[in-house]
């Protein structure tokens, strides 16, 4: 892999061009950086197969998808328009909130992979041959890019973040990310980028709502979008990310930082320092709460509901996921208190934990109403520095403090290929069937070098995919 490219850095006022010349000249062609976007391909199909069946992804499509195009929608019969299909897979590749999370704090799959997937998929069919690998050189470009404008930013801790980080950087990095799989040039990358910085933006308002992976399902559509309107000659200002009225200056003020768009390249962020893995269907800080009470009811031993006398979460301050009573299993995601009582209730989080009929269950009202939320303004709110501690006391007179400083699957406490392996297998099982999700499985293991976009999409729109979700209906908000 080259460290840098050859080309000079571009003269001030050129914050944008020599952006994208930094990242399309890079070559991305480490072998263990092309297994990692491969662990991330996996990843991300498999939650996106699980969250196809979410309510929001579902009536998306209902309005969202023309009868045109042949772009799989995962999880379902019909084909669409490429951009049609990103934003609706996009939606249900991060409905869940399952999918990695990065440091500065963005998800980089959903607003970046679905784009690359639909244009793969689309070049195939148009003739160019298996897409794969160049999709996986896109993938590691995108996220590169997301990390540079995250850092670019100056906004690190989630309380401090003013919109929603995939609205905010995702269609610029989707967009570079189909630039380079187009094979577009310097000139037509930067338009295609400075089209997509004016396609920006998502308001943390609607975290907790449908909207909330609308963002991300947005931020891959109108990427793809843009680069194929660079593609055709469509034109935007030749410094949209620096200019004075540009999208840094627009966006962060004098926080904006140009300096980490043009810094030299390593071995990408995909592979270096690489992702936090999520294990549990929800907001990333809510996993250190979640990993407290489960160290907590372990050394509890077994406790009913009605043997909690109350329980004590300090937390840093993050006001959008101080929900103590949510309205909705999807507004649960977006809380300390939830996530905290279920995983003392039940002993594990999964997708049906956020489920409308767990949410109102009588015993998770009474231990609610039993949790006190303690904000510490002395805990960092960054996720590579915070800390939460829990402190259960019974009726019995037990009593149990337990700190989380590093939830498992997170850079401190990273896990093998094998368990991310393992999280891919069990929803892609539930979603298309024992026999699809092998042959998934397959296609995105090393052994198969081509690997063929049309294929792989083609077992995520597998019968079996709708069979599975109509034999077992799940009741989601």
């Amino acid at each position: 892999m080259s460290a840098t490219p050859s080309t000079p850095a571009s003269p001030p006022g050129e914050l944008t061009r020599g952006f994208v010349e930094r990242l399309l000249g890079w070559s991305a062609d480490d072998p263990a950086l092309s297994d990692r976007c491969r662990l991330l391909l996996l990843d991300g199909v498999a939650v996106a197969a699980a969250g196809a069946r979410e309510a929001g992804p579902t009536l998306a499509a209902s309005v969202l998808a023309s009868s045109g195009g042949h772009c799989t929608l995962i999880g379902r019969r019909a084909t669409t328009l490429p951009w049609e299909a990103a934003r609706i897979n996009g939606m249900a590749m991060h409905v869940l909130d399952y999918e990695p999370m990065w440091e500065p704090p963005n998800h980089a799959i959903s607003p970046l992979l679905p784009a690359l997937l639909a244009l793969a998929e689309s070049r195939e069919r148009e003739g160019h041959g298996p897409q794969g690998e160049a999709l996986l050189r896109a993938l590691a470009i995108g996220i590169e890019a997301q990390g540079r404008l995250r850092l670019s930013s100056g906004q690190f801790e989630p309380a401090k973040l003013t919109f929603h980080p995939p609205g905010a950087v995702g269609a610029i990095a989707s967009a570079l990310g189909c630039a380079a799989l187009l094979g577009l040039g310097t000139h037509e990358a930067t338009m295609a980028v400075g089209i997509a910085a004016s396609r920006t933006g998502a308001l943390l308002a609607n975290v907790g709502s449908h909207t909330k992976a609308l963002h991300c399902g947005d931020a891959a559509a109108n990427g793809l979008q843009a680069a194929l309107l660079a593609e055709r000659g469509f034109g935007a200002d030749g410094d949209a990310l620096g200019s004075p009225r540009g999208w840094g200056n627009a966006y962060f003020g004098k926080g904006f930082d140009p300096e980490p768009l043009l810094a030299p390249l390593g071995r990408g962020r995909a592979l270096d320092p690489g992702c936090s893995w999520k294990l549990f269907p929800s907001q990333f800080a809510t996993h250190f709460g979640i990993t407290a009470a489960l160290d907590a009811r372990t050394h509890l031993g077994a406790v009913a509901p009605g043997d909690i006398e109350s329980v004590r979460l300090t937390v840093p301050p993050m006001p959008y996921i101080d929900r103590p009573r949510p309205a909705t299993g999807l507004e649960g995601k977006f809380s300390w208190q939830y996530t905290a009582a279920l995983a003392l209730l039940d002993g594990e989080v999964n997708l049906e934990t956020f489920s409308d009929a767990r949410r109102h269950a009588p015993d998770v009202d009474r231990l609610l109403e039993r949790l006190e939320l303690r904000p510490d303004p002395a805990i960092p709110g960054r996720f590579d520095q915070m800390h939460v501690e829990i402190e259960v006391a019974c009726r019995d007179g037990r009593t149990v403090a337990c700190r989380c400083a590093a939830p498992l699957g997170s850079l401190k406490r990273p896990i093998p290929a094998a368990r991310v392996e393992a999280k891919a297998r069990e929803l892609l099982e539930a979603s298309l069937g024992a026999a699809s999700a092998e042959a998934l499985m397959q296609s995105l293991g090393r052994a198969d070098p081509a690997l063929e976009i049309t294929r792989l999409m083609g077992l995520l729109a597998a019968e079996a995919a709708v069979a599975a979700r109509e034999s077992k209906p799940m009741e989601r908000v």
